[in-house]
């Protein structure tokens, strides 16, 4: 069978990759990094390296070792880890002492190029989840009031140009004003952010960069971003449609549905 490796960070999204190259009929040889992945991985994945993602040589290692020639990265690695990164190999230091900055972008495309130096093609993260991306329309809940609905393409508007300078993909909005802009503390706590400053009933903006490369960083939503609206009294989530993955989707619509969440894609 056909090896194929995957980089998994935390949350659903990798175990859900794997479930779908299984039933593909390929192998899965994961690098579950040791800072985010779960240990659940291990139940789903044929093989299992528990490695830091600072321990760059030992990944490429690993997969060359178990004949991988396709890779997958899935799940959220937390970007404020790389200010607090330790013990980082030689092959490591030399990507970071190579960037430009430290934007997401230019630190996934400079590990992409490792991984193609060594002769492993990284494939987009929704390869096998394709069907998972949501199409344009109500998802769940309530359709929005005119204003509202101002306010989403007011939103949609501020969260495309972050976007294209890569500082986040998501904002919050209110009576077409910003509360809150994601940067590297993640979609979660940007929402959380803006409850504290402006109260409930807030519009949630979530979008793919233009040009978004989908081998990494790609939008998603599932049950824990419904959990973060309720508890933050958010009245709706506008995704992008085509560009952003739903997890779990049946269950994010029951959730969304009993909290009087709208989701919908744009």
């Amino acid at each position: 069978m056909k090896n194929i490796g995957l980089i998994a960070g935390n949350n659903r999204f990798p175990f859900l990759v794997a479930e779908e190259i299984k039933r593909k009929g390929c192998s899965v040889v994961c690098i579950a990094l040791k800072e985010e992945a779960d240990i659940g991985l291990e139940k789903v994945c044929d093989k299992t390296y528990w490695l830091s993602m600072w321990k760059f040589q030992k990944i490429i290692d690993a997969l060359k070792n178990e004949n991988v020639k396709a890779v997958i990265m899935a799940g959220q690695v937390k970007h404020i880890k790389i200010y607090s990164a330790v013990n980082m190999d030689w092959r490591a230091v030399k990507v970071m002492r190579s960037l430009i900055n430290k934007k997401a972008d230019t630190i996934l495309k400079t590990i992409a190029g490792e991984f193609e130096k060594d002769g492993m093609h990284l494939m987009p993260s929704h390869t096998y989840l394709k069907h998972l991306l949501a199409e344009k329309g109500l998802i769940s809940g309530k359709k929005l009031s005119l204003n509202e609905n101002e306010d989403v393409g007011f939103g949609y508007e501020i969260a495309k140009g972050i976007s294209g300078f890569d500082i986040g993909q998501t904002v919050v909005v209110k009576d077409k004003s910003v509360l809150a802009v994601e940067s590297v503390e993640g979609t979660d706590e940007c929402i959380r952010r803006a409850h504290k400053l402006g109260g409930e009933n807030s519009i949630v903006v979530k979008v793919a960069k233009p040009n978004q490369d989908f081998r990494f960083d790609v939008p998603v939503i599932g049950v824990n971003t419904v959990d973060t609206l309720k508890e933050n009294k958010v009245r709706a989530m506008a995704i992008e449609s085509g560009g952003t993955l739903i997890l779990d989707k049946n269950e994010v619509i029951e959730k969304a549905e009993k909290a009087g969440v709208t989701i919908l894609a744009i």
